[in-house]
Order: structure tokens, then C-alpha cells, then sequence
């Protein structure tokens, strides 16, 4: 997927802001990626038995999931305000830790909460990266 998205961004007449185009493609994957994990996660809580038990984890996954589907758009469009970008791109590692945090209390007795987590700590990374680029 990232190479798609890379060679997207490339064509882009404005170019991607001065910032590395994989970098950009890198952060923009992983927020997409970590949108869909974070839905089926919280769906596959409202699966468990234990579903009262897991409130807190699917309020953060869709939090998660709503703040990086809006951060994947956004930085899709490379000629977007950089001083939201960074302000956007702030908040996505934020949900993403967050989210991590609460999944992982649950990865011992739930698969699907240590892939969200995975995931989540895959796109904080990427946010950090993309931050320190801009």
C-alpha cells in the first residue's frame, strides 16, 4: 500500500511540504492501517463475553480509529497547513499511545487487543518520525 500511496504523493504538482515523500507515505499507511485495526478491534470486543469489562478499550479504539482516519486524509493532501499538520499529527500519536496502553492491559486474554496495540505503536512511531521531519 505504501508504494501506492509514495507514488501518489509523488505526482502531486505541489510536492509533499518539503518532507521526505516515504516518510509522508510511511505515517499516512500506518494511520489507515490503524484505523481498521482499531474498528475491528473494538467490534471484536463487543464480541467478548466480557464486553462490560472492555468499555474503556473500545471508547479508545474508536477514538483511535476516528483520529487516524482524519490524519491519513489530511496528510494525503500535502499542501494542507503544516501548523495543522503537526498539530494533527500531535494528537494521532497521542490516541495511538493511548489506545496502546489501554489495549495491551487486555493482550494477555485477547489476540485482537495485542494486534491493535501492534498496530498502534506502529503508527505512534510513524507520527514521531513524520514530527521530527517537519
Amino acid at each position: 500500500m505504501t508504494t501506492f500511496i509514495e507514488n501518489m504523493l509523488k505526482t502531486h504538482p505541489d510536492g509533499s511540504n518539503g518532507v521526505d515523500t516515504a516518510l509522508l507515505a510511511d505515517c499516512i499507511a500506518a494511520c489507515i492501517e490503524c484505523e481498521v485495526i482499531c474498528t475491528s478491534c473494538a467490534d471484536a470486543c463487543l464480541a467478548e463475553d466480557m464486553v462490560v469489562d472492555l468499555r474503556e478499550c473500545i471508547r479508545r479504539n474508536l477514538d483511535c480509529a476516528d483520529v487516524c482516519a482524519a490524519t491519513g486524509k489530511v496528510l494525503a493532501r500535502p499542501t494542507s497547513d503544516t501548523v495543522l499538520i503537526r498539530a494533527l499529527v500531535e494528537v494521532c500519536r497521542d490516541a495511538c499511545v493511548r489506545c496502546a496502553e489501554e489495549c495491551e492491559k487486555h493482550a494477555g486474554m485477547h489476540e485482537h487487543c495485542r494486534v491493535c496495540a501492534e498496530a498502534c505503536r506502529r503508527c505512534e512511531q510513524t507520527c514521531n518520525a513524520l514530527l521530527a521531519a517537519l
